[in-house]
């Protein structure tokens, strides 16, 4: 499995050597916002490496440490909590500081608090750790975001936004096989992590390229927007919760049932690159046919992998199952968000958006802690089984909505917007931009009519 890597790092740097070749040969509108880009993108990438590594490297160390489950469960639940805290604090900062003195304050924050899982092996420690983390890497995402949507237009936000998914993912699932170089009981991994996130600083901080006002950001109120599209409001909170559990304690489960270090690194890339390749042809079928239909295949589809999933021992039985498993569950957030969005009003997007992303993260907090209780219960097995209930209820509840709503018609639906599980103000903002362009081409048509 360890050759995989190789593949994920050759593609990813196939991509860039030919975005590089485009450049040299013409200089077109969207090439000149990749040239002003690259230091995003070069700081994202370090970053998505460094949190791929940090969040597998603390279940193995836990388990290492002889924390309990629920304890486990517990600690890497709060970086949820930090991170819907810096969803919601980081905008405030940006606007009062700035850009790249946020992205630095937070970038020494993240990169200095992870030093500290070394040094100070002990579950309270760690608890406020992670917490001071989430909201570091809260805010970093959303400086990055928020500036490549300030230097994109609505002509190539899209493709930026594909660019954006493809780094997120393909160095995070990087990240993970970062977690064989040493021994996880060990500080090395811990000053890799702190070293990756440090060095992202340093091309965003020596960009030439003037960071973009961030607007005022608003939000509807949850019962509001429950109103107008209960299953988005479901599907963005189960999603949430499925990749709560997943992130926090899948390395947790890993080792617990006795996986190897590469088994490991194995078992959450593969997950990962799941998520990666399913999303946006999965986006485009519910283009086509009613979102409803494919959030309920994609739900049931994800809840029968899990429950398949509990057949296999480590081995590439178990990476084909959870690959195909997260490739069906990681969409249902982005669908969720579509399908709302096919009912709301353009002005209404953006604020509805980040209203589901902080929804997202509080299903993302809970989720966690209730799977972690049921493996300390009913052991570490309950963890897949747990996970298919999640998905079965959020597969049941699509089903019910079926019943008691008429259907969108294909053609008044709005472009399925890819986003990673905590996608934010770029997001929203491709999404507004889409469904406000589609607004006055149609009033454009009835004009002439």
């Amino acid at each position: 499995m360890i050759y995989l890597f190789y593949v994920v790092l050759t593609a990813i740097l196939l991509y860039f050597s030919g975005i590089i070749l485009t450049l040299s040969r013409k200089v077109t509108p969207m090439n000149k916002v990749l040239i002003g880009a690259w230091p995003l993108f070069v700081g994202l990438a370090l970053i998505m490496v460094g949190n791929g590594l940090q969040g597998t490297l603390l279940g193995v160390r836990a388990n290492i440490e002889g924390f309990g489950t629920a304890t486990t469960g517990l600690i890497m639940s709060l970086y949820y909590f930090g991170f819907l805290a810096g969803s919601i604090a980081a905008p405030n900062l940006i606007r009062n500081v700035g850009h790249i003195r946020v992205f630095a304050a937070l970038a020494s924050l993240a990169s200095t608090t992870v030093l500290f899982h070394a040094i100070f092996p002990n579950p309270i420690v760690w608890g406020v750790i992670r917490v001071i983390t989430g909201f570091g890497f809260a805010g970093l995402y959303i400086v990055i975001e928020s500036w490549l949507n300030g230097m994109a237009d609505n002509k190539n936000r899209g493709q930026i936004l594909g660019l954006y998914i493809l780094i997120t993912y393909g160095c995070m699932a990087i990240g993970q096989f970062l977690l064989t170089l040493y021994d996880p009981a060990g500080a090395e991994l811990f000053i890799i992590t702190s070293v990756l996130v440090s060095c992202a600083l340093v091309p965003i901080s020596l960009s030439k390229r003037q960071a973009p006002s961030l607007p005022a950001s608003e939000r509807v109120s949850l019962r509001k927007i429950y109103e107008i599209s209960p299953l988005g409001v479901i599907s963005a909170f189960m999603s949430g919760v499925g990749g709560g559990v997943v992130f926090a304690i899948g390395a947790v489960y890993a080792t617990q049932v006795g996986m190897n270090t590469l088994q490991v690194s194995s078992f959450m890339a593969a997950i990962i690159l799941g998520g990666m390749c399913f999303q946006y042809p999965i986006g485009l079928l519910s283009d086509k046919f009613d979102r409803r239909v494919i959030i309920i295949v994609c739900a049931a589809a994800a809840s029968v992998m899990a429950f398949l999933c509990t057949l296999f021992d480590a081995g590439w039985g178990l990476y084909t199952m959870v690959f195909l498993f997260w490739g069906c569950g990681v969409p249902l957030y982005a669908l969720g968000i579509a399908y709302t969005n096919d009912r709301l009003e353009p002005n209404q997007i953006l604020a509805a958006s980040s209203s589901l992303i902080l929804l997202n993260g509080a299903g993302a907090c809970l989720g966690p802690l209730s799977v972690t209780i049921a493996m300390a219960t009913l052991g570490p097995h309950a963890f897949f089984p747990s996970l298919g209930v999640i998905y079965i209820f959020t597969s049941a509840f699509a089903l019910y909505r079926l019943t008691v709503r008429k259907a969108v018609l294909a053609e008044n639906q709005g472009q399925f917007v890819g986003a990673p599980a905590r996608g934010a103000y770029f997001v929203a903002q491709y999404t507004e931009d889409e469904a406000t362009e589609i607004a006055e081409a149609d009033e454009e048509a009835l004009k002439d009519s």
